[in-house]
């Protein structure tokens, strides 16, 4: 096993950017200071990922060491040996050797198989097509399943966390067992950015709505995922872990999905399958 990951304080998300402009923003967002680079086979654009980093890495003197690449294996894929084909094609596109995150993007547990996904990841590790393993959107029990079959625990996992639907009992679960834990769609898509609580909160704070939401995922110890497209936001929410939020707002602003709190689009790993 590979010496377990140090992660920077957020990572951009990449989903709905490809191609040339995907590219770009990538490149900029290394250069202004991201190191943690999350994409996915189901996003098609981790060629657009990989071309993107090689430019920075060219433009900017940025070590490839010192960047974290991570994807994920799409629910299609799970059963052997798909699972291995699809590995070798997400290192193939991505372009720059051994992957350095893979997780496994839904457990589908209707279909049953991600546990040979895993096989398949604990096996791509050892073939150095892999450095670290992870998963998304899983449940307590879908890991201690993974568990039960391997005695090993994922690096991490990416759930769905923003002020709406904090999910506070399943981050210290997984804080409890030193699993680390990536937030997407952390801002909850953009819904909650003329939220008049969070609005006041901000004026307070001398920042904007956006910088303090990211700073309540960074003071609860989680690692946020904004993704844009404009260049100009990048280094905003970069900055975001500069404004120090104490317990009382951290609380205040997990409090405003209090009695309603709500996933995006209804997606429950319990039920949900994507593939």
């Amino acid at each position: 096993m590979s010496e377990t990951l140090t992660f920077p304080h957020l990572g951009l998300g990449t989903v709905y950017l490809r191609g040339e402009e995907g590219a770009g923003i990538v490149d900029s967002a290394i250069e202004a200071g991201y190191r943690l680079i999350d994409t996915a086979y189901n996003y098609e654009n981790e060629g657009a990922v990989g071309l993107g980093i090689r430019r920075a890495l060219a433009r900017t003197g940025v070590e490839r060491e010192e960047i974290i690449v991570s994807t994920k294996l799409a629910g299609r894929y799970h059963e052997r040996p798909l699972a291995d084909r699809a590995i070798e094609e997400s290192a193939a596109r991505l372009g720059h050797g051994a992957i350095d995150l893979l997780l496994i993007h839904w457990p589908n547990p209707k279909q049953g198989h991600f546990t040979e996904a895993w096989a398949a990841m604990l096996d791509a590790r050892e073939r150095g097509l892999v450095k670290h393993l992870g998963v998304s959107n899983f449940l307590p029990e879908h890991i201690e399943e993974l568990h039960s079959v391997s005695a090993e625990l994922p690096e991490v996992n990416q759930l769905e966390i923003h002020p709406m639907f904090p999910q506070d009992e399943a981050v210290a679960w997984h804080q409890d067992h030193g699993i680390a834990v990536e937030s997407w769609s952390p801002l909850g898509r953009g819904e909650l950015l003329n939220h008049p609580t969070l609005r006041a909160l901000a004026e307070e704070h001398h920042t904007g709505v956006a910088e303090l939401i990211l700073a309540w995922h960074h003071t609860r110890g989680l690692i946020p995922l904004p993704r844009t497209s404009h260049p100009e936001r990048l280094r905003d929410n970069f900055e975001a872990a500069r404004v120090t939020l104490d317990d009382t707002t951290v609380a205040t602003i997990s409090g405003i999905s209090e009695g309603h709190p709500h996933r995006l689009w209804d997606q429950d790993p319990a039920e949900y399958e994507e593939f």
